[in-house]
């Protein structure tokens, strides 16, 4: 076994969990149940963790459960590594105590990490400039427009010096994992995902998604080849008839295939692609209805209007108007 990698306690390596309203609460578990399993397997005190909130009270996540914490937003010990938890609405949760909080500790040298779209605190208070990262695929689209400084992946996680993120879910544990063995070694993360029954670790190469053919239900290669395609050109759309060519396809071949497989025309289906992605942003983001509709592919405002109504069966500005009231009264 390695020796446990330098830490405030002699050895130990302590993780501080600051946890945000509407954190993500599978997310949070599988970051801290590998610590105490790695503790637990060694017989020895390899790492320590506390929780935090903004004002030291207890923490609603998601699902609504509240989980109690350790103390609020006081200063730490330098080699504390900070986990930054969080989940929906993170736009609506960060403030400038919270920054100010994360760039501090940066500051003093604190390693810090984004679990979900904790990525997204890190980024508003700068510590992702120049550096690779990821977020949950569902807001990546955000994301990126708001945080251009940062290279975004699709990773399950990524590590890039002193700075972690993963996208949610489950990626947390795979990240942990890396944690560990790079602390302790391959055999004691591999104990360690044997007592969790998690047989398919994910490295920083896996992505969130599955792949195409899997999450629409069907393998028929060339409709994955050009709903891949659709799903990169959605601020400039590709006409149905240059898809086609380009995988080998007559334009009705390529309209029956999405008419036998997806019960819709290419057109439709491109549609709703775009029009989920402005929903992202329109609930996500404070980007102008006219910009949304711009890096969606729709160069009328009137034309998004009248097809973002046909598929939500409400405007995009009365989708912005019923954000901003569920932000208040929050």
């Amino acid at each position: 076994m390695r020796d446990p990698a330098p830490g405030p306690g002699g050895g130990i390596r302590r993780f501080v969990f600051l946890l945000v309203p509407d954190f993500t609460l599978l997310s949070f578990a599988c970051a801290i149940e590998p610590l105490r399993l790695a503790n637990r397997i060694t017989g020895e005190q390899l790492y320590k963790w506390i929780t935090v909130s903004e004002d030291g009270a207890p923490v609603a996540c998601s699902n609504g459960a509240e989980i109690s914490v350790n103390g609020d937003l006081a200063e730490l010990m330098r080699d504390d590594t900070i986990l930054v938890c969080s989940g929906a609405n993170v736009q609506d949760h960060t403030n400038r105590k919270l920054l100010n909080w994360i760039r501090r500790e940066a500051r003093r040298g604190a390693a810090l990490g984004g679990l979900c779209t904790g990525a997204h605190l890190l980024a508003d208070a700068g510590l992702l400039d120049g550096r690779r990262a990821t977020i949950h695929w569902e807001n990546q689209d955000s994301f990126a427009e708001a945080f251009e400084e940062v290279t975004l992946t699709k990773a399950v996680f990524t590590v890039d010096g002193p700075r972690m993120t993963s996208a949610g879910g489950t990626s947390s544990l795979d990240l942990m994992l890396k944690v560990i063995a790079d602390d302790h070694g391959e055999a004691i993360a591999g104990a360690v995902a044997d007592q969790l029954i998690y047989s398919s670790i994910r490295t920083d190469q896996d992505t969130q998604r599955l792949s195409v053919p899997t999450r629409i239900g069907v393998r028929h290669p060339k409709l994955a080849v050009v709903i891949q395609v659709m799903e990169s050109n959605l601020e400039e759309p590709i006409s149905p008839a240059r898809l086609a060519k380009d995988a080998g396809l007559s334009t009705r071949q390529l309209e029956r295939l999405f008419r036998r497989y997806l019960g819709r025309s290419p057109k439709r289906y491109y549609m709703e692609l775009r029009l989920q992605k402005a929903r992202n942003l329109l609930m996500q983001t404070d980007m102008s209805v006219i910009n949304v509709a711009l890096v969606c592919g729709f160069t009328s405002p009137s034309h998004f209007s009248k097809c973002y109504r046909a598929q939500y069966q409400t405007t995009p500005y009365r989708e912005r108007g019923a954000r901003s009231s569920r932000s208040g009264a929050e």
